[in-house]
């Protein structure tokens, strides 16, 4: 197995990265957002509500 980040080999300790370093590297990422997991596409002819048209009308 290799670190996803360098590609060195894991240390067990750091698994499934090599050092803290490269685990620290990939939080970063995690936390600027590098990272995304994608959604559904939105359908194009799916009726989206205008600002303000679920709001409560009382």
């Amino acid at each position: 197995m290799t670190c996803p980040i360098c590609r060195k080999g894991v240390v067990a300790a750091y698994r499934p990265f090599c050092s803290r370093r490269c685990a620290d590297v990939d939080l970063a990422r995690w936390l600027r957002e590098d990272y995304v997991i994608p959604s559904p596409l939105a359908n194009p002819d799916d009726p989206t509500p205008e600002d303000g048209e679920n709001e409560d009308p009382r």
